[in-house]
């Protein structure tokens, strides 16, 4: 299984996704930054292999935020619907190299944060990968991992998570999501993109990961004050990887509209 902090192990073979320990304990964190540590600082090594899936993953995530960004019109009625969120930046949480930055966020938004806690994988983004055209519109390299990272206060449009949350314990996974709240501008929103599993969870103890279904995801983002406002599946992925990768739209329920989807 696995995926971290950056766009990586999203492409998993389910075969391969074994069940492991329970989540969480002394060593998860420092355990998982030294696999990520072994892992080639290239689009291949983000994907497990799979790098040829990024331009149907990342076409999918464009498409799946379109209406947030630039309304959409309502066939019943053609009444637009206008955008919910600006274009100005987005913070890729577990960016590693930047292939989700620089395929999709940067299509998108103006500008981007890119949060990684393996430090070669910034260092690469910034000296190679994103490419001069692309390097001078990232804000901040922040190298931290999502346990760590509190974003300030009113920063982002979207905050977007893919393939990085099940290195998260579940702890720590509704804390970040409740610190996320603050980061976002008015009707800002969350986009998370993660694998799921049909039922309960899967732990891979050589990255110290885990893959939750939909049902535990959803309750630990309920638990972290937020709501899905959108969901899809992922299409177009082989058979062998997870079968339902979903995307998920989310707000808090305090009324600030976020964006949920899942990791690259």
């Amino acid at each position: 299984m696995g995926r971290k902090g950056q766009a990586a192990a999203a492409a998993t073979p389910v075969a391969q996704a074994p069940q492991g320990p329970a989540i969480g304990g002394p060593s998860w964190y420092t355990d998982a930054a030294t696999y990520w540590g072994t892992v080639n600082s290239d689009v291949q090594g983000m994907l497990g292999g799979f790098g040829h899936l990024t331009e149907i993953d990342c076409k999918s995530s464009i498409e799946f935020i379109d209406e947030f960004v630039n309304g959409k019109q309502n066939g019943s009625e053609n009444v637009e619907v206008p955008p919910r969120i600006g274009k100005g930046l987005a913070c890729d949480c577990g960016a590693g190299i930047g292939r989700v930055s620089k395929h999709f966020l940067l299509k998108v938004f103006e500008r981007v944060d890119m949060v990684e806690q393996t430090p070669k994988f910034l260092k690469e983004a910034e000296d190679s990968y994103m490419g001069q055209d692309l390097v001078g519109r990232v804000d901040r390299f922040i190298p931290k991992g999502l346990q760590d990272f509190t974003p300030d206060e009113g920063r982002y449009d979207l905050i977007w998570t893919q393939w990085v949350l099940g290195h998260l314990t579940d702890e720590d996974f509704v804390a970040f999501f409740q610190k996320c709240k603050r980061g976002l501008k008015p009707n800002g929103l969350i986009g998370v993109k993660e694998n799921v599993t049909r039922h309960g969870v899967l732990v891979d103890a050589e990255d110290s990961s885990v893959t939750r279904s939909d049902a535990i995801l959803k309750e630990l983002f309920t638990k972290a004050g937020l709501k899905v406002i959108k969901e899809d599946v992922q299409k177009g992925f082989p058979p062998q990887l997870f079968g339902v990768n979903m995307l998920v739209s989310m707000f808090p329920y305090s009324g600030l509209p976020l964006l949920l989807a899942r990791h690259h």
